[in-house]
C-alpha cells in the first residue's frame, strides 16, 4: 500500500529513488598518471626534489594538459610530464636502428 504524503498517494518508484552514478570521464586518465608517477618513484626518479625547473610556456598549453590529465598542480603537471618521458618505451628507436642489420641470406621460414 502506498504512503500518503499530505494526501497525495505516494507511488513505489518515487519512493525508491536510485542515484545514477556517472562514469569519471577523467578516471583512466587519473589512474595513468598514479600509475606513472608510481612507477617513477618506484625507479627513484622522484627522490630529493631539490631541482628547480622554470620556463614560459603558453596558458593554454598548461590549461589543455591539466585538463586532460586531470592534474591540478604545476609541479606535478610538470613531474608528470617528465616521467612520462623518462619511463618512455625504448622499443620504437630500437627497432628503427636495427632496420637492414638482419643478414639478408637468414631464413625466417617463409
Amino acid at each position: 500500500m502506498a504512503k500518503s504524503r499530505g494526501g497525495l498517494s505516494e507511488s513505489r518508484s518515487t519512493r525508491f529513488k536510485t542515484q545514477r552514478v556517472q562514469p569519471d570521464p577523467l578516471a583512466a586518465e587519473r589512474a595513468r598518471v598514479e600509475r606513472t608517477l608510481h612507477e617513477a618513484a618506484e625507479m627513484g626518479l622522484l627522490e630529493g626534489k631539490g631541482a628547480r625547473i622554470s620556463g614560459r610556456v603558453s596558458p593554454a598549453l598548461i590549461k589543455q594538459a591539466k585538463r586532460m590529465s586531470g592534474i591540478d598542480s604545476d609541479t606535478k603537471l610538470i613531474e608528470f610530464a617528465l616521467a612520462m618521458i623518462a619511463l618512455e618505451d625504448e622499443f620504437p628507436r630500437a627497432f628503427a636502428a636495427s632496420h637492414g642489420t638482419v643478414d639478408p641470406t637468414l631464413k625466417l621460414g617463409y
